[in-house]
């Protein structure tokens, strides 16, 4: 069975984004259906997979990760405007329901990137 991991990387800081909060939906003509919420530990990964068994399947996702809650703790104040980033939304597609899908996120202020991991 495939399942869907995701790692976050603070790239500013040189270290795992811990305590990142990210939602997970799936993407059905215009609908938006949620399948979870989910926080970054420690290492920058959620405690299990994000989606696996009967609920990984072929189709269209969305992960929304809260970038700007999580820059604002590291930079120890919000500022009074808004941020640069704030929510980053990946849409991503999954077309092999038995393989690993990884989607990590290198972030920092001012930039990120992603790409599909191993």
């Amino acid at each position: 069975m495939g399942y869907l991991t995701t790692h976050v990387l603070d790239t500013a800081q040189g270290c795992p984004a811990n305590g990142l909060r990210l939602t997970l939906y799936r993407l059905e003509a215009d609908d938006r259906q949620t399948l979870g919420e989910f926080v970054t530990n420690d290492d920058g990964r959620c405690d299990g997979p994000l989606l696996e068994g009967d609920a990984f399947r072929v189709g269209e996702y969305e992960l929304v990760f809260q970038a700007g809650a999580y820059l604002d703790r590291q930079e120890g104040a919000a500022g009074s405007g808004p941020r640069f980033l704030d929510s980053i939304p990946i849409r991503f597609g999954i077309d092999e329901a038995d393989a690993h899908y990884h989607v990590p996120l290198l972030l920092s202020p001012f930039g990120y990137s992603t790409y599909r991991g191993s």
